[in-house]
């Protein structure tokens, strides 16, 4: 049986970049910035071709996101994804996570799909929330921290990463899984298959088209980011020198710090 993935993607500033964040808006700066696929993302893309591919299904990429972020499906079209959806609309500026969820739930809900997978949470925001409420508004399973996935029998197992190991969890499809980068490994995408990527379709779709006006972005926040402070500094560490007591002052110097 054929089994067909959507993979949920995000466009970030480069992470290997310095971050710089808005006092006014108190967000990140995304203008004059190289923008990428978020490297969690490619994970979540990796797994679900090997899904598809495995099954002889198919992969819809869909992302949330201004006009450009469309370079960031169309990355995930040129490692191997059939098509795209994006919703973009002004009224999206500055969403939450609940925002994000209850779109990508709407864009997918008219889809064929028996999985949905995504990267554990975007390098950006990093609140690692949207894929479980995207779970909760399609009434799905949500399997998480996956660092094993397999589809087989009308069910997903996954290895579900933990401090002591992994547990293994199944559940029946549909579903959805996150994925952690410990997964596999990204494919690099090739000449053909960037090649191919430009004349892919990728369906554009606005709040109104999925029924979300008034519902989504920034007349329905439920999060808002009150204040900033940066960092503290680190400070200079402490040298122990071993002249015959240099156990004895690691100890005590530990349990300063009550880490004993």
């Amino acid at each position: 049986m054929a089994i067909n993935v959507v993979v949920c993607v995000k466009q970030i500033p480069d992470p290997s970049a310095p971050a710089r964040l808005d006092p006014a808006s108190k967000r990140l700066v995304r203008e004059g910035v190289d923008l990428v696929l978020d490297p969690g993302d490619e994970h979540a893309v990796e797994a679900a071709l090997q899904v598809a591919e495995g099954a002889g299904g198919e992969v819809t990429v869909v992302s949330m996101g201004p006009a450009r972020a469309v370079d960031a499906i169309r990355r995930a079209l040129s490692m191997g994804g059939a098509r795209g959806i994006h919703v973009q609309d002004p009224a999206l500026q500055n969403s939450d996570a609940l925002s994000t969820a209850r779109v990508l739930a709407a864009a997918v809900k008219g889809q064929p799909f028996d999985l949905i997978v995504c990267g554990q949470e975007s390098t950006d925001g990093s609140t690692g929330a949207v894929p479980g409420q995207l779970a909760e508004l399609l009434g799905l399973p949500l399997l998480s921290f996956a660092r094993k996935l397999s589809v087989e029998e009308g069910k997903a197992s996954i290895h579900r990463q933990t401090d002591e190991g992994y547990d293994v969890v199944e559940a029946p499809l549909p579903a959805v899984v996150t994925v952690t980068g410990g997964i596999n490994d990204p494919r690099y995408p090739s000449l053909r298959g960037i090649m191919q990527s430009k004349n892919k379709e990728v369906r554009q779709l606005t709040l109104e088209a999925i029924g979300l006006s008034g519902k989504a972005g920034e007349k329905a926040l439920t999060q808002e980011v009150v204040d900033l402070q940066p960092a503290q500094a680190r400070k200079a560490g402490r040298v122990i020198e071993d002249k015959g007591e240099g156990a004895r002052e690691i100890v005590d110097f530990l349990a300063e710090l009550k880490v004993i």
